[in-house]
């Protein structure tokens, strides 16, 4: 068991703390706006201790600390030691299973639309994340009317490049032929752009680009082309019928709905962009060390924005309590951002009804966890 350092040693600074066993492995990393006050909390009698706590000190043979300058460094700094340690006695996701993404590879030649899973990829843009797969392909195949972009694997690209021949999604006006010359690059990418605009919520200037081309190739005569552009709207309208509009069209939000018991909790995350829900989260944590809810709160914060969250982070945080630490984590994403975030309870109104609607799924999902 780990002795007691003496209490002088420790500063009162802000910092992060390891404690490690006896074969030197980071078995619990922690933050603290004030060192000293915090690690003499671990060094009392075991019987006053939480039982997950006073296992981990008997467990522990050392504890290490390093100083910052605030709480937000110690935040990022014990972030970045739990994902490098993934210590047993900290909070850990139970539940690994990888949520679907709708990608679009920018930084291709021709980009195309495809489904990912896993490490995100840097020079690929990300929508999502979908509950199913064939939640995105569905999505997909009303979109690719209206924005005919490349979905095809490199391999085909280049098959039908050699045989001079488009397949079968060019002639059933699902793509616009980039392997067979059939579309400029340019056009190609006013194609992807529309599309990247429409996922990221922006649907109104996609509309109303749609009807006002229709429109003027109806008055120059130009039906066939106003027949085209008419499909292109309407398979727009189909796609924007699937999206729950809950919101503000100015508002960004992320909604966290958490149940839990003694030992874990499920979350659910919505995520709102534009006013319309865009994508949906769930996970189980493992509640391996003793926390307050808004212990708790905090933990799930660092799970969702620690590493760059493949659809940002929004304006509004809405949260079933404040963390124990609310002015930090503001402070935190605050700075991630760039701009002004809010972490709140919502208290009344739709805010408060679509809180408790992700609830509603959080818990369905803990029932379904624990058959």
């Amino acid at each position: 068991m780990v002795t007691r350092p003496p209490t002088g040693s420790i500063p009162e600074l802000p910092g992060s703390y390891q404690f490690k066993d006896v074969h030197g492995r980071v078995i619990y990393v922690g933050k603290a706006s004030n060192l000293r006050q915090r690690l003499s909390n671990y060094f009392q009698e075991p019987a006053q201790l939480h039982p997950r706590t006073a296992q981990m000190v008997s467990t522990a043979e050392t504890v290490e600390w390093v100083t910052v300058r605030n709480e937000v460094e110690a935040l990022i700094l014990e972030f970045s030691l739990i994902k490098q340690h993934h210590p047993r006695f900290n909070v850990r996701l139970r539940d690994d299973k990888s949520y679907p993404f709708l990608a679009v590879t920018l930084d291709e030649d021709w980009p195309r639309a495809v489904v990912m899973r896993g490490v995100r990829k840097k020079g690929t843009r990300y929508f999502g994340p979908y509950p199913h797969a064939w939640a995105i392909r569905e999505t997909l195949d009303l979109l690719l009317r209206t924005f005919p972009v490349r979905t095809c694997s490199e391999g085909k690209f280049n098959q039908h490049n050699k045989l001079g021949r488009a397949c079968l999604l060019f002639h059933i006006e699902k793509c616009s032929g980039p392997c067979v010359g059939e579309i400029s690059q340019e056009d190609h990418a006013a194609y992807v752009k529309q599309l990247c605009d429409f996922l990221d919520g922006d649907t109104d200037a996609v509309v109303e680009q749609l009807e006002s081309e229709m429109k003027e190739a109806s008055k120059a005569l130009e039906f066939e082309k106003a027949a085209r552009l008419r499909d292109r709207l309407l398979g727009v309208q189909r796609a924007l019928e699937k999206q729950q509009m809950v919101g503000e069209r100015d508002e960004d939000l992320d909604i966290i709905g958490l149940v839990d018991d003694e030992l874990e909790a499920a979350v659910q995350v919505f995520f709102v962009r534009k006013g319309r829900v865009v994508g949906r989260k769930g996970f189980i944590l493992d509640k391996v060390e003793d926390l307050s809810p808004g212990g708790l709160i905090d933990r799930i914060l660092e799970e969702m924005y620690g590493d760059e969250p493949a659809l940002g982070i929004p304006s509004q945080v809405l949260v079933p309590v404040l963390p124990d630490d609310a002015s930090t984590y503001t402070e935190w994403l605050t700075h991630l951002r760039g701009s002004s975030v809010q972490i709140r309870v919502p208290q009344r109104g739709d805010k408060r009804e679509l809180h408790e609607t992700v609830t509603v799924n959080a818990r369905e999902e803990f029932a379904r966890h624990r058959l």
